[in-house]
């Protein structure tokens, strides 16, 4: 499969402006190029203080319908992000439209940065979808530092997890070593498109990125605005399930015990 990592640098609440380059980045790609991957909040930018409801869409908007005529036109699947309006709650969003299905999957962030917890609700749950003999998972940003979901995915048999990101200076670092960590824990190809310049009052890092079912970092981008078209090698992912598999040999059931070494006792959990 061919997928292309599209590091834009979004503008805060333009959402026309946000889903013309969308639209552009699906007319420019590569024939062969089945899959594009945006940053998180793409279409609409981040929630800030007094600016949340007047950028915020809903699934059946006229901005996702779009898409959806977009995606099929061009038979090019996407993974991109906005806040996203269901009743009375706001939710940081990344969806999966594919040209078969539209919609094909949606996934709210769980876990919220510091900034973000009073301006959006969080997401309580994971899944995948297959989807051209991948099985594809949805994480956003702050969510990779977190191993559980990423392990949850990889239960439900993820092969390539898709990580929207808005990751600013100075954490890039954290980010290049989780995206490594979480694919070689799971087996599973990691795409992670981050976004790049500055908006809301932050500097982003960029440096999107693919890493191997093995951990290894197949490519790295630097911090300016750049699409990037990549091959997934499917055969990487038996190979790197073939001599012990992590999911498979994981442990779950264990107890635990701690010693206090002034009482000489032990807790168990």
């Amino acid at each position: 499969m061919q997928i292309a990592l599209a590091q834009l640098a979004g503008r805060e609440g333009d959402i026309a402006y946000n889903l013309s380059r969308t639209l552009a980045c699906l007319r420019d790609a590569a024939p062969e190029t089945s899959l594009i991957v945006f940053p998180e909040t793409h279409l609409t930018g981040f929630a800030e203080p007094g600016h949340v409801d007047d950028r915020t869409l809903s699934l059946d908007g006229e901005e996702l319908t779009t898409l959806i005529a977009a995606s099929r036109e061009h038979d090019t699947a996407l993974a991109l992000g906005f806040l996203e309006r269901d009743g009375e709650h706001v939710f940081n969003t990344t969806v999966l439209i594919t040209p078969e299905d539209g919609i094909a999957l949606r996934y709210r962030k769980a876990h919220l940065w510091p900034d973000e917890r009073n301006l959006v609700a969080p997401g309580d749950r994971v899944g995948c979808v297959e989807w051209r003999g991948f099985q594809v998972g949805l994480l956003i940003c702050y969510d990779l530092e977190f191993p559980e979901p990423a392990r949850a995915l990889g239960q439900l048999g993820c092969d390539l997890l898709l990580v929207t990101n808005g990751n600013m200076d100075p954490y890039g670092p954290m980010h290049a070593r989780a995206a490594q960590a979480r694919a070689q824990d799971n087996h599973y190809f990691v795409a992670m498109t981050n976004r790049a310049g500055e908006g809301a009052g932050l500097t982003f890092a960029g440096e999107s990125a693919l890493v191997a079912p093995d951990g290894e970092t197949l490519f790295r981008a630097s911090r300016k605005e750049s699409v990037t078209t990549l091959q997934l090698d499917p055969q990487r992912l038996p190979a790197a399930r073939r001599d012990y598999d992590y999911l498979k040999d994981c442990r779950i059931g264990l107890q635990g015990q701690r010693q206090d070494t002034e009482r000489g006792r032990y807790w168990h959990f």
